[in-house]
């Protein structure tokens, strides 16, 4: 074995709890509430409908994962598919957008509940009584910052977790879940709760686009809360057998999660009535306030959502600045976004980099009226990452033609049904005159990728550089090698 290839150790346990921890987290905390507000209780069929799309994407995904075993994901397939440098560029750039935008969504989801959480504890109309804790739209912005300020402490400081980490973060998420299950399907045992089960069978048009294209608004909002599988392709080099184990655990891990939100929505529309407003703490957290009123899990629940959030919203810009720092050091980007510093080894002007973007988004978007900033940012991240997975899709189709080895092959129509779906969601059509402000911030993000990708080229051009990938399949070997520690740092890990 050479000195630089990752150690295989995680087996089919650990994998699918990666990849269900990945995928769970802020999505559904974020968009329940706006679903039922777009169609009313059928918000469990966007969910089951996000679920078809991300599933025939992820057979894609396995196909050139297991073809292609490296960790640079999207960016690598398309740079294998076409051999385009500025399309390769795009591709890398939109998924390092789809990670500040995700964890400035999970920013603002920490901010909410936590200080929910934070009132029930300590205020003096609920809590002890030691003081009031302020819930406004201002307090939820600064604290959604610091959030930001201090996930890039801890990145700077350097993440090394081990996987036993993330597990424990994995059961957490899904505990906090469960209690949320738990409560709607007792509330209808007992008949105590405002909603009802009925509803699950109601459709309710508030924006009145027919029943198609509301089903079709709330497909693209829920499919922020299916995506995170595709990390797991970073995880390809230190998996045991990945072309047998991975198809099996990815899908697996889709299925259980679209389960999960299933029978979340069901919970909620047996808690809560149809027209329930839950302000900006999230509705999940009023299911079990009304649903529990006797027992203290509401005082709880909100740091539970802290932590499942926040292992999310880390993940993201660990993956965003690491990828920044990837092209800099290709000097596809500016070359002084992969300066590194001296003790800790950690990219900090790659972290200052997607920090500042993430900073200055959450407050853009709080300032811009009429527009929610969880809905406005998740549906950003959903927007972003539909445009790469038709890239993938299409990818997979030139790809096929090449008759390489694999141990996973997608039957032709799936990449065919995959990228055309993706590309239905993108558009126009598929959101309300409100969420058209996702395609105005990922545009604005996408140009400022483009803005720096020239002045680099002409920089190059001007020293006699090349504005060029020198090695694809190494742009996150950081990133890489960092998934590699957390894998070490378990032993052997045997399960």
């Amino acid at each position: 074995m050479k000195d630089t290839e990752l150690k295989r150790v995680l087996g089919p346990g650990l994998l699918l709890l990666f990849i269900v921890g990945d995928i769970l987290g802020a999505g559904v905390y974020a968009v329940t509430g706006d679903m039922i507000s777009n169609v009313g209780g059928m918000a469990w069929l966007p969910f089951i409908l996000a679920f078809v799309v991300a599933t025939l994407t992820a057979f894609s995904y396995l196909e050139l994962v297991c073809k292609y075993p490296q960790a640079a994901g999207a960016a690598l397939y398309t740079h294998k598919a076409f051999g385009v440098h500025f399309a390769t560029f795009l591709v890398a750039f939109a998924v390092i957008c789809s990670g500040i935008t995700s964890a400035s969504t999970s920013s603002n989801v920490v901010a909410g509940n936590l200080l929910a959480g934070l009132h029930e504890t300590f205020s003096t109309e609920d809590g002890v009584g030691w003081f009031d804790v302020p819930t406004g739209d201002t307090a939820q912005l600064v604290v959604a910052l610091g959030f930001m300020v201090l996930l890039a402490a801890i990145n700077l400081r350097g993440v090394g977790e081990s996987v036993k980490f993330n597990v424990v973060l994995t059961i957490i998420e899904m505990a906090a879940l469960a209690i949320v299950i738990a409560i709607g399907f007792v509330a209808v045992g007992s008949g105590s709760a405002e909603g009802d089960i009925a509803n699950l069978v109601v459709f309710d048009d508030a924006n009145e686009k027919g029943w198609f294209l509301a089903v079709t608004v709330a497909t693209t909002i829920a499919f922020f809360a299916m995506v995170g599988f595709e990390d797991s392709v970073n995880m390809v080099e230190e998996t045991k057998e990945p072309e047998k184990i991975f198809p099996k655990m990815m899908l697996s891990g889709l299925g259980i999660a679209c389960l999960i939100y299933v029978l979340v929505v069901v919970a909620v529309i047996a808690v809560l009535p149809l027209d329930y407003d839950s302000g900006s703490e999230g509705i999940l957290l009023h299911v079990v306030r009304l649903g529990a009123p006797g027992l203290p899990i509401d005082e709880i629940f909100p740091y539970l959502t802290v932590f499942a959030v926040a292992n999310t919203a880390l993940i993201n810009m660990l993956m965003a600045s690491r990828l920044i720092y990837g092209l800099g050091r290709q000097r596809i980007l500016p070359k002084s976004l992969s300066a590194v510093l001296p003790t800790r080894r950690s990219p900090w002007a790659a972290i200052v980099f997607s920090t500042v973007m993430a900073l200055v988004l959450i407050v853009v978007v709080n300032q811009l009226q009429g527009n929610s900033v969880v809905s406005a940012l998740s549906g950003t991240t959903g927007l972003l990452l539909l445009c790469v997975f038709a890239v993938v899709n299409v990818a997979n189709l030139v790809l096929k033609r090449k008759k390489e080895t694999t141990g996973f092959s997608a039957p032709l129509w799936v990449p065919v049904t995959g990228g055309t779906l993706c590309l239905f969601l993108v558009g126009p059509w598929a959101r309300t005159d409100a969420q058209m402000i996702q395609y105005r911030i990922a545009g604005a993000m996408l140009l400022l990728g483009v803005a720096l990708w020239v002045v680099t080229f002409f920089v190059n051009r001007a020293t006699q550089g090349k504005s060029r990938f020198i090695d694809v399949e190494a742009l996150d070997r950081d990133e890489k090698a960092n998934l590699g520690d957390r894998v070490r740092d378990r032993g052997d890990g045997k399960d």
